[in-house]
């Protein structure tokens, strides 16, 4: 069985490439997984086959895993799928307030502005941000995707359970607060649910001896955040190339935090290749597994730019 090389990106599926990974190799493993919100690399995708997805990933990162090290998992809390049984939510509007945004408003906007981010493009319409993705994607924040049956649940949950029954072991949690993307609302929207300001970070961790490196942050990041539960900060709001990027110093963060210059990183779900290039930052090593070619390419680009800024070696894409 060919193994999978370190500094090489490899577009496929994540649960047939892992075991190509050699044993015992992995330091660290850093990815989000997709959130079950109806993107492009989620088409087709069902609550159970989402579901099953999640357990055979973590499944698989055991036998990869050094003894010792460390899978985090970024993921929004909140979950929301259709369930024919769910009651339709009844919020009486009295007040009757809509937003006149409508579809071809924001497409001939993004006409006349192709460089406009979602949040530029809300300022110029005057409305939120969450009225630009819900026309555009027909998405809506805490599940509000479905206009009726919508059900909600707790992802950490089950995140353990998998991990658990593999022989990974809940280590901590972080939350990562952020700007939040509805900050703008105009509050037309008929719910009481919360805005979204924070996604959590699970951390498991493999029964093994693990090394506490003070020299891995300075004095400042130990006090600033290295010690601390709750990062701050803001999120990507450019939404051009990647529906669902998180910022390069969440990764950052992670990678020197978990991981020592040299140790390997793996992202099997790689987007646009944010870990791999706080990989490289570090001065870590990367294996970035990625099942759309056009982010895979997207991936490479960015990887290429991050190696010339640092004069690091060559990087491959590789497809299975």
């Amino acid at each position: 069985m060919n193994k999978l090389h370190i500094n090489s990106v490899y577009c496929g599926d994540s649960c047939k490439l892992l075991k190509k990974i050699s044993p015992e190799s992995i330091s660290l493993s850093f990815w989000s997984p997709p959130y079950f919100l109806g993107k492009d690399y989620e088409e087709g995708l069902t609550y159970d086959d989402w579901q099953s997805l999640l357990k055979s990933v973590i499944e698989l990162h055991f036998d990869i895993l050094k003894p010792g090290g460390f899978l985090v998992i970024n993921i929004a809390d909140i979950l929301a799928f259709k369930d024919v049984n769910m009651p339709k939510i009844m919020g009486l509007n009295p007040s009757n307030r809509k937003c006149a945004v409508t579809l071809e408003m924001i497409l001939e906007a993004k006409s006349n502005y192709p460089d406009y981010n979602r949040n530029q493009l809300a300022a110029l319409l005057n409305c939120s941000e969450q009225t630009i993705d819900r026309r555009l994607n027909g998405n809506n924040i805490r599940g509000g995707r479905y206009s009726a049956g919508t059900r909600v649940k707790l992802s950490g949950a089950r995140l353990e359970d998998y991990a658990y029954d593999v022989g990974l072991y809940l280590y901590d949690k972080r939350i990562w607060k952020k700007d939040p993307a509805w900050a703008n609302s105009r509050w037309t929207t008929n719910t009481l649910k919360a805005v979204s300001e924070s996604e959590d970070l699970y951390v498991f961790w493999k029964p093994g001896e693990y090394t506490v490196n003070r020299d891995r942050l300075s004095e400042k990041e130990w006090k600033e955040w290295g010690y601390r539960q709750i990062w701050e900060i803001s999120s990507v709001r450019k939404n051009s190339d990647h529906p669902a990027m998180f910022p390069l110093e969440l990764a950052k963060r992670v990678i020197k935090l978990y991981t020592d210059r040299n140790d390997i990183v793996l992202d099997p779900f790689l987007g646009s290749g944010t870990t791999a290039v706080a990989a490289i930052q570090t001065d870590r090593n990367f294996i970035g597994i990625e099942k759309m070619e056009k982010y895979a390419n997207l991936t490479i680009k960015n990887i290429n730019e991050a190696r010339d800024s640092v004069h690091s070696n060559l990087f491959n894409i590789l497809s299975y």
